[in-house]
């Protein structure tokens, strides 16, 4: 086809599906200059591209999609590169009739790997690369650069951090949506005491009180974050750590664009289903338990199906430490 003038980007969720979709963004934008490049998603994840200078305009999901679908042909788009491939984007796709590249999910092995454990047949492709398999035919070729996000202002680490924690600390990300994505605090006890640099434990309202019981049992070294700052203050955070560690969660997957050293603690989900290991940074660590009930889930659980939780219980904590005084 010729070369588009206007191309509409969809992905609807989750925050780290999102955020793997900025180099498609970025890629289309630089390579294709004289193209305007729209996005849309749900509204609680605009932020992502809110601030993105490869963006020509932010569209976001309404509640009845034959109101987004009017906007859409409103727009008069030459082509739709669909990242979400679901029932809603394919009405879309549907509804307007305009030419469309949608990413391919690997669904049968997928499900192979969380009913039989057959991993063999996932690819070994991180998410990105292959999201940029839907840009290929247009010449578009990936730049090989990590992913992005865009702080929406300048802040100030004495803003959030007291001066004993401002020059050189370690951001531990200890939150994530689902019970079985999480660290048992005494595990994040464990490693917290082994590290010897100063710690700022981030995360939501949800792990509030789990953070005040780590900060406790650690003592001064731990400052705690929790619930005080909002995500962007916690990017900001994460981009001025020496070193983070944290879970299968946005947060940590946001991270990656600053190039930090990351060490990466997998429970129920692991790296290889979802594609999503680290991504183009200079240092990184993944740590996870080879156990056959692995994964058990592809987003996470709120317990574990088996009832011991091994997966976070056997995690050495000596591994994360050791990678992170190294």
């Amino acid at each position: 086809m010729e070369t588009p003038k206007k191309i509409l980007v969809i992905r609807f969720s989750s925050m780290g599906d999102i955020i793997y979709t900025t180099p498609v963004v970025r890629c289309l934008k630089e390579q294709l200059p004289n193209c305007e490049i729209h996005f849309l998603t749900k509204t609680q994840f605009q932020y992502i591209y809110q601030n993105n200078p490869y963006l020509t305009k932010l569209h976001t999901l309404k509640p009845k999609l034959s109101d987004t679908i009017k906007d859409i042909k409103a727009e008069k788009f030459d082509l739709i590169i669909d990242l979400h491939n679901n029932l809603r984007t394919s009405i879309i796709k549907l509804a307007t009739g305009l030419p469309s590249s949608t990413y391919k999910k690997d669904r049968i092995s997928k499900w192979l790997a969380l009913k039989f454990k057959w991993n063999r047949f996932i690819s070994k492709k991180h998410l990105v690369d292959r999201y940029l398999e839907t840009v290929k035919f247009l010449g578009v070729k990936n730049d090989d650069k990590p992913i992005d996000y865009y702080i929406s202002k300048a802040y100030n680490l004495s803003e959030f951090l007291p001066e004993t924690h401002q020059q050189k600390f370690v951001a531990f990300v200890i939150g994530a949506t689902h019970f079985t994505k999480r660290l048992p605090n005494d595990k994040i006890i464990e490693i917290c005491k082994g590290i010897n640099l100063p710690i700022v434990l981030l995360g939501g309202n949800d792990v509030k009180d789990n953070a005040l019981i780590i900060q406790q049992a650690v003592g001064s070294n731990v400052y705690n974050t929790c619930g005080l700052t909002n995500l962007d203050q916690s990017v900001f955070l994460v981009s001025k750590a020496h070193k983070v560690i944290g879970f299968d969660t946005g947060l940590t997957h946001i991270s990656e664009a600053f190039d930090r050293p990351l060490a990466s603690i997998w429970g129920g989900t692991t790296p290889d289903l979802l594609g999503v290991h680290p991504y183009k940074i200079s240092d990184s660590l993944i740590v996870g338990e080879d156990l056959s009930c692995r994964p058990c889930s592809k987003f996470g659980l709120e317990k574990c199906p088996l009832g011991h939780f091994k997966c976070m219980k056997n995690i050495n904590p000596d591994i994360v430490v050791s990678f992170i005084n190294s």
